[in-house]
C-alpha cells in the first residue's frame, strides 16, 4: 500500500488499483477507483460547480496484532471534510463516519496475517475487477459491510410494494416503468451515489451490500453525511443539481388520454372544459398523429392546421405538449439520412434493429450531439415553430424490443457501460434548445430518468401501469423513493395506463380514489388506456394519424355524474392549493425537497414514522393517507405529536396515536398539520 497526497485529495495504490478520494461538496467526499493508470474525467451526475472544500488528511502509523503475537506497524491514512470521514487501512479498506459514529465499511474477508475481524480464508475482497474479454471495460463488484436495524430508500422507482430497500436486489438499468436512480438515503444518516450509468446491480443484502457495474472503467462513487434526510437531499442536489422554476400556469390539471386522433378532437374537449367551467392548464397530444414514427410531425390528413389549433388553446390560457418517440421506423423520411450520417443506435451483430411494436424501428443515439441536433431541428420546425409549448418524451428509456443490453452500442460506448443515462440525454436534446430560446421555463414530460435528470426540465411520471390497486399502492413507494432519490416533479397515469373496461364500477372506484391521490401530489395528470377498444379506426391505412385505435374518452365528465361531481371537488381543492403549491415547487428548486414526502422525512425523530408506507406528507402542511383497496371506506392513520384537522369534517386530532377515520367514495383522508 502506498499513500500520497495530490491536489488536496488522499490518492492509494493497491494491487494495480488506483483509488482517489477527495472532498466534494459540503460534508462530502467522492471515491473514484481505475485499474486503467487514469480516471476518466467524467462527472456523470456530479455535474455542478460548487466549493469542494479543504479535506484534512493525515496519514499515520498504527500497531497491529499478528499471529505470532507480536505488533506489526502498518500505514493508514484518514481524510475529514466536515462532518465526514474516510479511514483507509493498510489493505485498502475503506470505513466511513459520521460526527466520529461509523456509518459505512467495505466489506474484506481475505487472510492477511493480522487478528482483525476481516483476517479470514475467503479470498473475498472490497473491489473486484474482472476484464470484458475484447473490450478495455471491467466488470466491476464493490461490496459493503450490512448495518442491523440499518434501512435504505430512494434508487428511483421499482415496481414493488417496498418502501425500505433493505433485503433487495435491484437491477441498475431502465426499462418501461423501471428508473434507475442511483441514490441511497440511510437511516444512518448518509447518502450514496452509484455515480455510474452503467448496466448492473445491486444487492442491500443483510450480510453485505454489493454494487455490481457490467461494464465500466472506473469506480466512481460519492457519500454525504447529514443529520436527517431532508439535510441529505439539500447536500446531495447542491452536487447533482436543482428543479428548476414550474411555471404557475401548470399546476392545475393536465388533461391527456390514449388517443386524440385528430385536432377536431383536442378543440372539442378544450371548448367542452372551457363550457364546463373547468380550467384546463395542459392539454396531451399522445402518440401516432404523426405519420409514420421518425417522421416527428402532425399527419396532414388529421391535423390540417395545427397553428390554428393551438393558437385557439392559447387563447383559452391552455398549453400543448406533444408526444415524441426516439423510435425511427425504416420508412421513415428520416431514417435514411439518420442512418447514414450515424445518428442511430447500433446493435452488435445481427439485423439492425432496436424496436418493433408498430414499427421495424431503429432508436436515436442521444449521446450523439450530432444526433440531439437533427432531431431538434426537426421538432422545432414541425411543432416548436407552430407554439407547441412542450414534448411528452416517451419510450424514453429508451424501451428495447428486447433488453438485451450488451447487444446495443453508442457513439459513446457500449450501451452496457452508459445506458442508464440514456433519458436524461434525450431529454436534453429538447432541454438545453427550449431554454436558449427564452420562452420560459422549460417542462417536458418523460417516462424515464437518472440522477441528476430533475435539472432539465423533466417531469417523470410512472409508465405503463395496471389499472389495479395493488399498482396503485406501488405507485406510492415509486414515487416517494423517487423524491428521495432527487427527482421531485413526479406523476403517473390517473386511474393506471391499462384498463380493460371504463365502465366497470370497481374501475371506477380506483379512478376515483387514485384521482384524490393525484391531487395531492406534484402534477394532476388524467392519463390512459381505456377499454372496451370497440371504437373503429379513422381509415384502412397501415401507416398513419388514423389506423391505430383509441382509447374510450378520459375526461372528467367520462364516467357518469356522481363520479364527475367527486372529481369536481377534488379539482376545487387543488385549484384552492396553488400558492402552497407553489411554495413545495419554490422548496424544490431551493434545497431539493420533493413535494410527495414520506414521513420521517418531516418527521425523522419519530420512530414510527420510518415503518409507514401507506401514508405520506403533501409538503410540511398535509398528511395523505389513500385508500388502497377495493370498497375500503374507513382507514387507520398514524398522527405524528401535534394537533391534526381532518379536512373533510374539520375534526381535530391529538397526535402521537393511530386514529381510525372514515373514508367515503366521497372523501380519501387528509390531515392538516396544525
Amino acid at each position: 500500500m502506498r499513500f500520497a497526497i495530490e491536489e488536496g485529495a488522499l490518492v492509494f495504490y493497491h494491487n494495480g488499483e488506483r483509488t482517489r478520494i477527495e472532498a466534494w461538496g459540503k460534508d462530502s467526499l467522492r471515491v473514484r477507483s481505475t485499474m486503467q493508470g487514469k480516471f476518466t474525467g467524467n462527472p456523470w451526475a456530479l455535474t455542478e460547480d460548487i466549493p469542494h472544500g479543504e479535506a484534512l488528511i493525515v496519514v499515520e502509523e498504527e500497531d497491529h496484532w499478528v499471529g505470532d503475537g507480536t505488533i506489526d506497524k502498518k500505514e493508514k491514512a484518514t481524510i475529514t471534510n466536515g462532518r465526514i470521514q474516510a479511514v483507509v487501512n493498510f489493505a485498502g479498506i475503506i470505513t466511513f463516519y459520521r460526527d466520529g459514529q461509523q456509518i459505512l465499511r467495505e466489506y474484506y474477508r481475505m487472510y492477511d496475517g493480522t487478528l482483525s475481524r476481516e483476517s479470514r480464508c475467503l479470498k473475498v475482497i472490497n473491489r473486484t475487477w474482472k476484464g470484458v474479454i475484447g473490450g478495455s471495460e471491467y466488470e466491476l463488484n464493490v461490496k459493503f459491510e450490512s448495518s442491523d436495524g440499518e434501512k435504505i430508500f430512494g434508487m428511483g422507482q421499482y415496481q414493488q410494494p417496498y418502501l425500505d430497500l433493505k433485503g433487495c436486489t435491484l437491477e441498475l438499468a431502465q426499462r418501461n416503468s423501471q428508473i434507475s436512480v442511483p441514490f441511497a438515503v440511510s437511516s444512518l444518516g448518509y447518502g450514496f451515489l452509484w455515480n455510474n450509468p452503467a448496466v448492473g446491480q445491486v444487492t442491500f443484502g443483510k450480510n453485505y451490500t454489493e454494487w455490481v457495474a457490467r461494464s465500466t472503467k472506473e469506480m466512481d462513487y460519492w457519500i454525504t453525511a447529514a443529520q436527517n434526510p431532508k439535510e441529505i437531499l439539500q447536500n446531495y442536489t447542491a452536487v447533482t443539481g436543482r428543479a428548476g422554476a414550474f411555471p404557475e400556469d401548470r399546476m392545475g390539471l393536465w388533461q391527456c388520454k390514449l388517443r386524440y386522433r385528430t385536432q377536431d378532437e383536442v378543440l372539442t374537449v378544450a371548448r367542452q372544459y372551457k363550457a364546463e367551467g373547468i380550467h384546463i392548464d395542459q392539454i396531451v397530444i399522445d402518440f401516432f398523429h404523426w405519420t409514420v414514427q421518425g417522421d416527428w410531425k402532425f399527419d396532414p390528413v388529421y391535423w390540417p392546421d395545427p397553428k390554428a389549433m393551438v393558437d385557439e388553446l392559447h387563447e383559452m390560457g391552455i398549453k400543448v405538449i406533444v408526444s415524441i418517440w426516439p423510435s425511427v421506423d425504416r420508412k421513415s423520411e428520416n431514417f435514411g439520412p439518420m442512418m447514414e450520417r450515424g445518428l442511430l443506435i447500433r446493435t452488435e451483430r445481427g439485423a439492425q434493429q432496436t424496436y418493433d411494436y408498430q414499427g421495424d424501428c431503429v432508436e436515436i443515439d442521444a449521446f450523439n450531439p450530432e444526433t440531439r441536433k437533427y432531431i431538434w431541428e426537426v421538432c422545432k420546425k414541425n411543432y416548436y415553430d407552430l407554439g407547441i409549448d412542450g414534448f411528452w418524451l416517451d419510450n424514453s428509456e429508451p424501451d428495447f424490443g428486447v433488453y438485451d443490453f450488451e447487444h446495443y452500442r453508442y457513439c459513446e460506448g457500449p450501451a452496457l457501460s452508459i445506458s442508464n443515462l440514456y433519458p436524461q440525454m434525450f431529454s436534453r436534446a429538447f432541454y438545453d434548445e427550449m431554454k436558449d430560446a427564452g420562452r420560459g421555463p422549460v417542462v417536458n414530460l418523460l417516462r424515464c430518468a437518472w440522477a441528476g435528470s430533475q435539472k432539465y426540465g423533466n417531469v417523470v411520471w410512472s409508465g405503463d401501469v395496471p389499472s389495479t390497486f395493488e399498482a396503485f399502492e406501488d405507485q406510492l413507494q415509486c414515487g416517494l423513493n423517487m423524491g428521495l432519490a432527487g427527482i421531485p416533479w413526479w406523476t403517473t397515469d390517473v386511474g393506471g395506463f391499462m384498463t380493460d373496461d371504463v365502465n366497470d364500477p370497481d374501475f371506477q372506484q380506483l379512478l376515483i380514489r387514485w384521482y384524490q391521490f393525484a391531487v395531492y401530489s406534484a402534477v394532476l395528470r388524467m392519463h390512459g388506456d381505456r377499454g372496451p377498444y370497440n371504437i373503429p379506426p379513422l381509415d384502412t391505412r397501415d401507416w398513419g394519424g388514423g389506423y391505430l385505435h383509441t382509447g374510450q374518452p378520459n375526461e372528467l365528465w367520462s364516467y357518469g355524474e356522481k363520479n364527475y361531481a367527486i372529481m369536481k371537488k377534488y379539482y376545487d381543492i387543488r385549484i384552492s392549493l396553488h400558492d402552497y403549491i407553489k411554495k413545495l415547487y419554490d422548496e424544490a428548486s431551493e434545497n431539493g425537497s420533493p413535494l410527495i414526502r414520506t414521513m420521517f422525512y418531516e418527521f425523522p425523530e419519530d420512530a414510527a414514522c420510518w415503518e409507514l408506507k401507506d401514508q405520506y406528507m403533501f409538503g410540511e402542511k398535509y398528511l395523505v393517507a389513500p385508500i388502497f383497496h377495493l370498497n375500503q371506506f374507513e382507514r387507520e392513520v398514524y398522527l405524528p405529536a401535534g394537533q391534526w384537522k381532518l379536512t373533510s369534517t374539520g375534526e381535530v386530532f391529538a397526535g402521537g396515536k393511530t386514529v381510525k377515520v372514515d373514508a367515503p367514495i366521497e372523501y380519501t383522508p387528509v390531515f392538516e398539520r396544525l
